[in-house]
């Protein structure tokens, strides 16, 4: 979707499923609540919606009401499926069809946090780019080839958007009541909820590592641990090597093999994410940022920063190009 027709949002649905993350839900209802009473304008109405008869109970066993039918519902300009636990015994044939209907409708579509494992179970999310948490990543990659899962918070991709869940649908959104209502109202809802900044598209899950690759690969753990606490003066990828017995081949497989990048992307791609940490949410200038994250020189620490973010480091220190840093 376009910034014009993101702002022209102003009837969200939430198809509420049994054991939803209650957190997740409210992270994403009480922006759209404070951007109205902010702005003193009707910005955003929500109706909450279940596909079954009864009251819908969250994870933590607090019940949700009142909730509609779909089909008492006029339709919402967008609809997120709110997920949680054991979602794939929730995900029935009543959901598939009532988001398969929704989709054939037109209606842009989102989940949030195991959410989007209903969107993809529906056959909607083919071709897109998508955010989940991160405990599922793994076995919905398998599952679903043809979808794109993304380890970012949350992703924008077309009329489709996906959180990871936790406090992540938070930051979507602001996103989303940034282009209606401008810069300075999410900054003012953000700051109501002593949010320190608006995270955007490019914030990463902190996935641990352990549950990225499995037990039973301690080298591997063990190099990874390495780098983290080697960031200011990096190790040798040699030495890395030798200090855990290791042939710098085997430790190149692997990374590729439960990775699927090389050891020195996975450290240059670590000091990178710990510089952006850096420039967003300390004073530091971006030449003390470089020493500290252990580049040589600030072209090659600039050069870097734009090959993975896409634009320099001095960009986010520009909060009229650049929104997330408040």
């Amino acid at each position: 979707m376009s910034p014009q027709q993101i702002a022209s949002i102003a009837h969200i649905g939430f198809l509420v499923l049994p054991n939803f993350s209650m957190i997740a839900f409210t992270n994403a209802v009480e922006p759209l609540r404070m951007a109205n009473y902010l702005s003193r304008k009707k910005l955003y109405r929500w109706s909450v919606i279940s596909c079954h008869d009864t009251p819908v109970a969250a994870s933590n066993g607090l019940t949700l009401a009142p909730t509609c039918k779909p089909e008492e519902v006029p339709q919402p300009d967008v609809l997120f499926v709110c997920g949680g636990t054991g979602i794939r015994e929730v995900v029935d044939e009543r959901v598939i069809s009532t988001l398969r209907r929704y989709a054939q409708a037109g209606v842009p579509l989102g989940a949030l946090c195991t959410g989007t494992f209903a969107l993809a179970k529906a056959g909607v999310l083919n071709g897109y780019r998508c955010s989940i948490h991160w405990e599922n990543l793994s076995a919905i990659r398998e599952e679903f080839p043809a979808i794109h899962f993304s380890s970012e918070l949350f992703v924008m991709d077309r009329d489709r958007f996906t959180c990871s869940g936790g406090t992540a649908p938070l930051d979507l959104m602001l996103n989303i009541i940034r282009q209606k209502g401008g810069k300075s109202l999410a900054a003012d809802v953000s700051e109501q909820f002593i949010v320190e900044r608006i995270r955007d598209e490019k914030d990463q899950q902190h996935i641990p590592l352990v549950a990225r690759i499995g037990s039973g690969h301690e080298s591997l753990l063990e190099a990874a641990i390495a780098m983290e606490n080697n960031i200011e003066n990096p190790v040798s990828l040699e030495k890395l090597a030798e200090d855990l017995g290791l042939s710098l081949r085997h430790l190149e497989r692997l990374f590729k093999r439960y990775l699927g990048t090389t050891p020195a992307q996975y450290y240059l791609d670590l000091r990178l994410r710990r510089a952006r940490e850096l420039l967003l949410q300390t004073s530091m200038s971006v030449m003390e940022v470089t020493v500290a994250c252990g580049f040589q020189s600030s072209s090659h620490f600039s050069k870097s920063y734009r090959g993975v973010f896409g634009y320099p480091p001095s960009k986010e220190r520009q909060p009229e190009t650049h929104h997330s840093v408040m």
